[in-house]
């Protein structure tokens, strides 16, 4: 493991220039959503009542709550909203995608300058079907899930009971998420190197151990630093800590590179 790692790294030391562009877009993502949830959510909450207020007052925002949700056209503009921008995430993410794995193959394969653009004209089409058709089947299961939540969130009087409802799903489809990544990004990898679609998927399958060890190693390398990160920044209090907080996106960013590069690596060596 630890070589392909090591390899991961040249490579992602190789494309900081594409970790500068996936962090900023990231960056304009994270921005418009968190100020539509901003100007969304925090008026609600300014109305939600007191913790000095009785249950009826609180069963009664709920109610007047599921009035405004479901007989009134309130929330229409917002799904508008946040379907734009999800339309425009799934017709952006994949070319990024595709640009970044197509110069991993191009790099791998003979070395020499990085190829994004290149990359983006020759690969786009089959890792946008990849994409979407992942994106589907994960969020498949929402049919089903968000009306039962919707349901356990309006009928629960608890915290603990919506959490002990709601969890055990939760984990399911989390895990549902975690193998359609990596199924769905070997099925990229082979798709931009030539070596075909179902032969890479098939050799993810056939040595599924070693490829979710390592991939969850790289994980929980971020997730350690995640965690180091918010430790220092909340006990070590002044400008080291504040200049670490502020640029551990971009960190998160060059982590995720690193991740992806070091998958990569493993099912290409192993073929």
């Amino acid at each position: 493991m630890k070589a392909h790692m090591r390899q991961g790294w040249r490579m992602t030391f190789k494309h900081f220039h594409f970790v500068l562009l996936l962090f900023v877009y990231q960056l304009i993502w994270g921005f418009f959503l968190y100020r539509i949830i901003d100007n969304t959510v925090a008026p609600l909450l300014r109305r939600f009542p007191s913790a000095s207020t009785t249950d009826r007052a609180v069963q009664t925002y709920m109610t007047e709550a599921q009035f405004q949700l479901f007989k009134t056209d309130l929330i229409d503009p917002y799904l508008w909203l946040i379907g734009g921008l999800f339309l425009a995430r799934m017709l952006l993410t994949p070319l990024f995608n595709a640009g970044f794995f197509y110069s991993l193959h191009q790099q791998s394969k003979d070395g020499g300058n990085t190829r994004f653009l290149e990359g983006v004209r020759k690969t786009w089409k089959p890792i946008t079907l990849l994409y979407w058709i992942q994106a589907v089947l994960l969020l498949a299961p929402a049919w089903w899930i968000f009306p039962k939540v919707l349901h356990i969130l309006l009928k629960s009087d608890t915290a603990s009971e919506v959490l002990t409802a709601i969890v055990p799903g939760a984990l399911i489809w989390m895990l549902w998420g975690g193998l359609l990544h990596l199924l769905f990004l070997a099925m990229q990898f082979g798709a931009v190197s030539g070596d075909g679609i179902i032969h890479t998927l098939w050799l993810s399958i056939k040595r599924f151990a070693s490829y979710v060890a390592i991939s969850f190693l790289m994980w929980g390398i971020a997730v350690l630093l995640g965690l180091a990160v918010t430790s220092i920044s909340m006990l070590w209090a002044g400008l080291f800590a504040l200049i670490l907080h502020q640029s551990y996106p971009l960190i998160q960013t060059l982590l995720k590179v690193w991740t992806i590069a070091t998958q990569y690596h493993y099912l290409k060596s192993e073929r």
